[in-house]
């Protein structure tokens, strides 16, 4: 265990740790994995990450657990997301093997700084992938770097599990459909840095976006995923703009465990009037329960819970997917990475 940290008033934030690794490729094939305690990154002004933005990265969590061991969760996941991005703006793909090992090397090396169990904090563990060739044309870089560094966090959101309110964004657009919404890459959260302000700005926790071609239907909860329940059914949207979420997919599947329908569909955003429960969810919340949704440009609200508090089955799908996490719950999915 790391001294000194006080674990239970950790911010979702940054802090040193002991080593990340990294792996070069060049000469079209990928080196040896490289164990390092910089900080920093050396690299040629004309990098295409620089420049063109090819760059992508994933994020993961790993948890210290009630038996003692570690366990990362859906690593595999992870790569084959970061595969599909690296197909998406053609950057080489990284073997799952390779990744993997990477992924578990990262975290026994940096073992002191897992939160204890039952802290509320967790190892965030960051993959990033970049070009380090220079290219002054628009062209794939010719090498790149693969680099994945960990941090202690606590919860995203300091309230915890609480529900939030949201406003609708119209005047800006996180990803535009059959764009690059659907990779995990830097520029799609360089295009929702304004749209974020603004909803703080308004006294909202997050922004909410309508698609980008008829704002009509919705898109994202600000960077994560919308879902919204009613009927028994766990309601998703079905868009070429939106991240596919490896902690939305999850939810899906234990949904149907729980014997609930799921759906993934386009959804107008008149139908939040009809939804019994809604969150956004992804990795670093997990679930973060919607209160309401404020429509200001239409001058409307859509009040999702009325007392505030998160919903029955939002609360059911996040104790589920969080005692996984932690072991508490048995993974019949085998979702589940034990360090040994």
């Amino acid at each position: 265990m790391s001294e000194n940290i006080d674990w239970a008033n950790l911010s979702f934030g940054y802090m040193k740790t002991d080593y990340n690794v990294r792996c070069y490729y060049r000469n079209g094939a990928w080196g040896e994995i490289e164990l390092s305690s910089e900080e920093s990154i050396n690299m040629h002004m004309a990098a295409t990450c620089l420049h063109y933005g090819q760059e992508a990265f994933e994020g993961l969590k790993a948890f210290r657990c009630k038996d003692g061991k570690i366990r990362i969760f859906r690593m595999e996941a992870n790569a084959e997301r970061l595969q599909s991005t690296c197909r998406g703006i053609l950057m080489p793909e990284l073997p799952t093997e390779k990744f993997c090992e990477m992924i578990k090397k990262v975290v026994k090396m940096n073992e002191r700084f897992i939160p204890p169990y039952e802290s509320g904090a967790s190892l965030y563990i960051r993959p990033l992938l970049i070009g380090t060739g220079a290219q002054v044309g628009v062209r794939p870089a010719n090498e790149y770097l693969f680099v994945v560094f960990v941090t202690p966090v606590g919860p995203y959101f300091k309230g915890g599990f609480s529900a939030n309110p949201y406003v609708v964004i119209r005047e800006f657009d996180r990803s535009a459909p059959l764009g690059t919404g659907v990779y995990k890459v830097g520029g799609n959260y360089a295009a929702s840095l304004l749209a974020n302000k603004k909803a703080h700005d308004l006294g909202y926790s997050c922004e909410f976006y309508l698609d980008a071609k008829e704002k009509k239907y919705i898109d994202e909860a600000g960077a994560a995923n919308f879902f919204g329940i009613k009927n028994n059914t766990y309601i998703t949207p079905e868009s070429t703009s939106i991240l596919p979420s490896i902690t939305n997919r999850s939810l899906m599947q234990l949904a149907e465990d729980m014997g609930m329908k799921v759906e993934r569909r386009q959804i107008p955003i008149e139908e939040l009037e009809t939804m019994e429960e809604a969150g956004a969810c992804g990795t670093a919340a997990v679930i973060s329960p919607i209160a309401r949704i404020d429509d200001l440009e239409m001058n409307k609200s859509y009040v999702i819970s009325k007392d505030g508090k998160p919903g029955p089955i939002s609360k059911m799908l996040y104790d589920k997917l969080r005692g996984i996490q932690y072991g508490d719950e048995p993974d019949t999915h085998n979702w589940v990475t034990v360090l040994d």
